[in-house]
């Protein structure tokens, strides 16, 4: 019964006037993300390293299609990214969005800094790769994937993606300084969002990215925004909502041409 209600509340936001509603405006309003996250499904799974790690799963109305693993910002796996991955069901994909903060989302600056610190690095990957092959084996999923993740999520987007090698990797604002022997490891192309005013995500840091990788022969596209981080959030003072529309278009289009 609990399954139904909530498979019919993301059908009702795919055809009432609320889906009319601006993804960013949604994503703006407490209750509104609220309510979109409402049409996700709890899901758990038991890691290969046999820890029991959470999701949120949105799926598409027609099936196979290709799935999206969502990473969160150091927010944690807030309202905000569940409307996420409703918002890539509705653009048909089946869409999971990854919890590495074991159930916790922060409230504050200092608590999001002090979960996103806490993170083991072998068992966040642990759970990445774990959710992977979840999402490879899903009965409603095509077998083609894709990973994107904004901020912290951003990093571990492409973490995910050279440890369990996937067909599109997507990056808005985050960590790219991995080596050249490891984004050796990536299989599919590389799209980036990063922003000009950005301090830490900066020109040197990616432009070093983008030359690895030019190096390495592994397809990539950076797009820079006249903007600063988190730019993509409409939570947040640093939001640009042309930029972040922009962004998603290229998305969408980047996920259409090699998920498709």
């Amino acid at each position: 019964m609990v399954e139904l209600a909530r498979r019919n509340v993301l059908s009702a936001l795919a055809v009432s006037p609320f889906a009319g509603v601006p993804l960013a405006a949604i994503l703006a309003d407490p209750k509104l993300a609220r309510a979109a996250a409402a049409g996700v499904e709890e899901v758990t799974l038991a890691t290969r390293g046999g820890r029991s790690v959470g999701g949120a799963l949105a799926l598409p109305e027609a099936s196979p299609a290709p799935a999206v693993l969502l990473v969160h910002e150091w927010w944690g796996l807030n309202d905000q990214i569940k409307t996420m991955a409703a918002e890539f069901a509705r653009e048909g994909y089946v869409a999971l969005a990854v919890d590495l903060y074991g159930g916790k989302v922060a409230e504050t600056p200092e608590d999001a800094r002090t979960y996103m610190q806490a993170v083991d690095a072998g068992a966040a990957t642990d759970t990445l790769v774990s959710w992977t092959a979840w999402l490879r084996d899903h009965p409603k999923a095509t077998g083609r994937l894709g990973t994107v993740g904004w901020c912290f999520g951003g990093g571990w987007s492409l973490n995910a993606s050279i440890a369990a090698p996937v067909d599109a990797t997507v990056v808005y604002y985050g960590r790219v300084d991995q080596p050249a022997e490891e984004l050796a490891k990536l299989q599919g192309p590389v799209l980036g969002h990063f922003a000009s005013r950005d301090q830490w995500i900066n020109e040197q840091m990616v432009g070093g990215f983008v030359e690895r990788m030019e190096g390495l022969n592994k397809p990539v596209t950076v797009y820079w925004y006249e903007a600063d981080h988190a730019f993509a959030n409409p939570t947040g003072a640093r939001y640009d909502a042309a930029d972040a529309k922009l962004a998603w278009r290229r998305t969408l289009a980047f996920y259409a041409e090699h998920l498709r």
